[in-house]
């Protein structure tokens, strides 16, 4: 499996034959330390867009939304004491950790995965089992799977909505640049974001058309979430006699693609 993934390691399929003892324990948030962005879906700009920065990452051929977590590479802002998330709403990405979707050669089928690296995962009976003593999957599991599907089917409408921002030629190359008390300069580029002045600008018809799917929503929500690149400053530790340093927004998040297709229907199997 291609491990697009950001913070996971070491991702293998979940099966009986290889996890009939194995367990999953809640514990914090501390895998999501060396990540200053993580890819977001659509559905989700109204309930990050007030406590995080939300850009559009990747390449010119397709760009996915993600959400800025710090300036600094590898630094995440949002992540306080003892591993615990400093914001109320957190990443569909983040939650569902230490599952995920892997696709099959044939590009349509999906296996569930689990990164065996988590520190909740264990051998000793410690939090939800994956199965139950015939083999079968236990209810936690078939949860996991229905969140699972419901990320991958907002994966695709969020990649046909990115689609459509593109080709209205709506994105333009941003670089956020904060100045601490220090002297420390920090310069966070390699993302997008939406132009205002060209959303305005366009025909009737096209502004009729998003907004009519809500996406004229989403996005002005996206524009209004730039704010929070203020409070992304206000998080900053000040590196006394600390070096400039010029940092890739998102550039990890562009990478994580999930898997296109439909949803597996056995996920879990011998």
């Amino acid at each position: 499996m291609a491990t697009q993934l950001l913070i996971y390691e070491t991702a293998v399929p979940v099966s009986a034959g290889r996890h009939r003892d194995a367990s999953v324990e809640a514990a914090d948030y501390a895998f999501a330390r060396n990540v200053n962005s993580v890819p977001l879906m659509a559905v989700e700009f109204p309930h990050a867009a007030p406590e995080y920065a939300i850009v559009f990452a990747g390449a010119k051929d397709e760009v996915m939304p993600a959400v800025i977590l710090g300036v600094r590479g590898n630094e995440n802002l949002y992540l306080g004491a003892q591993g615990k998330w400093s914001a109320k709403y957190i990443p569909a990405f983040v939650r569902r950790y230490p599952f995920v979707f892997s696709t099959a050669d044939d590009g349509k089928t999906f296996m569930l995965c689990v990164d065996e690296a988590f520190a909740g995962f264990n051998r000793d009976a410690r939090g939800q089992r994956l199965f139950a003593e015939d083999g079968k999957p236990t209810p936690y599991v078939e949860n996991v799977l229905k969140f699972l599907q419901e990320y991958q089917a907002q994966f695709n409408r969020t990649r046909a909505f990115c689609s459509k921002v593109k080709e209205l030629g709506l994105l333009e190359p941003m670089q956020a640049q904060i100045a601490m008390g220090s002297g420390e300069r920090l310069s966070l580029g390699g993302f997008w974001a939406v132009n205002r002045a060209k959303l305005k600008a366009l025909p009737g018809d096209k502004l009729a058309e998003l907004a009519k799917t809500d996406e004229l929503e989403l996005l002005y929500v996206h524009v209004q979430s730039m704010r929070n690149f203020n409070v992304l400053r206000e998080r900053l530790v000040v590196v006394e006699g600390g070096k400039n340093e010029t940092a890739p927004a998102a550039d990890a998040a562009a990478k994580a693609k999930a898997p296109a297709g439909k949803p597996a229907k056995r996920a879990a199997g011998d």
